[in-house]
């Protein structure tokens, strides 16, 4: 596989620029595929003790590792499967509370193999530990993983050390971190600009401050994008919870902030809501400290969730996207979700013909 000519035409195509860190991953990605996937005899003699089984990117937001990570994946033959990793996690609890009369290594052992039959590689876009039960069972399930040489690909903001960071019971999460680093192929992807705020991608959907004349202008765009739509109240039903969207036209949906964010919601709901919408208007989005700092982590994992879906959004805040606050603790993970944020609500013809 000639990723460097593959990559190079790749960006020639997307008009995108190649710095020399891009090209740095791309010759590490070369070598991990040779040492993981190529299959002649003499590969898999020299790959036996020197192949490791992640490749974990890391780097500040919007410095391009989703599109790089993407861009190998694409071209990947093997059985392969993209995923969230709260989906991804959420699936191994699912899993677990179906056959809870087993202990916790026979159900590791058990999810795993099945993982296997499906798949020889996993990859996970912007990795991140926030649970304390997914922190808890990561260790060994991740161990089981690499005995059945499954592989895996990631991308992260933080690098391997700095996972969990500040975590409840964190000293227990440390043998995970031993085992990651043992097992990565760990490299940081720096750019000195986020291309997602580049002039040619700015905000276009992002109404503010929350006022009257925001309030026309929001109510406007959303009966243009529901124009001849049929309007109903919809009602999702997440094991046995129910949750309804009064505001529902063919897919459109609109939410005020409280509805998703102030209430015991998580990623299991917000991947079911978000899975029978195309298009996305969230209101009334506050400035965030560390008093309201759950409604940050559930909004963190919204937007996490509709960014995963490729789903258009429109919004109505406080402030100004670059003039936000944040809670302490979440500093660096919302800094994600306001890069994500320029993006997705910015105008592209790809997510408005969806809709309109």
């Amino acid at each position: 596989m000639n990723l460097d000519n593959l990559f190079q035409n790749f960006c020639k195509r997307n008009n995108l620029e190649i710095n020399s860190y891009q090209l740095t991953v791309i010759d590490k990605l070369k070598n991990y595929y040779r040492l993981n996937f190529n299959k002649s005899i003499l590969n898999k003699f020299f790959s036996k003790n020197n192949s490791k089984p992640v490749f974990y990117l890391h780097g500040g937001v919007g410095v391009g590792k989703t599109m790089i990570l993407n861009f190998f994946f694409d071209l990947l033959e093997e059985k392969k499967l993209r995923q969230h990793f709260n989906e991804f996690m959420l699936s191994f609890h699912d899993f677990a509370h179906e056959r809870k009369e087993n202990n916790e290594e026979n159900i590791i052992n058990q999810f795993v193999k099945d993982l296997k039959s499906k798949t020889k590689l996993i990859y996970f876009d912007e990795f991140q530990v926030t649970n304390i039960v997914d922190a808890m069972i990561l260790g060994k399930l991740f161990e089981q993983i690499f005995k059945e040489n499954i592989k895996i690909i990631l991308t992260s903001n933080t690098k391997i050390s700095e996972l969990y960071k500040d975590g409840l019971q964190r000293d227990q999460f440390k043998p995970f971190i031993k085992i990651m680093e043992k097992h990565s192929v760990e490299l940081e992807l720096k750019i000195e600009d986020d291309y997602r705020k580049s002039n040619e991608n700015q905000k276009q959907r992002y109404f503010y401050p929350l006022n009257q004349e925001t309030n026309f202008k929001i109510n406007k765009f959303f009966r243009t994008i529901t124009k001849d739509k049929n309007h109903l109240t919809k009602i999702i039903s997440v094991k046995g919870r129910d949750f309804k969207i009064e505001h529902f036209y063919e897919g459109v949906a609109r939410f005020n902030f409280d509805d998703l964010c102030n209430r015991n919601l998580g990623a299991e709901d917000y991947l079911e809501i978000i899975k029978n919408c195309k298009f996305v208007t969230l209101d009334n989005i506050p400035q965030f400290n560390d008093i309201n700092s759950n409604q940050q982590q559930r909004f963190i994992t919204l937007i996490d969730v509709i960014y995963d879906k490729n789903i258009p959004l429109a919004v109505t805040a406080e402030q100004n996207i670059d003039q936000f606050t944040s809670s302490r603790l979440l500093e660096n993970p919302f800094k994600r979700t306001i890069s994500r944020l320029y993006e997705l609500t910015s105008v592209e013809k790809k997510n408005e013909a969806r809709v309109l």
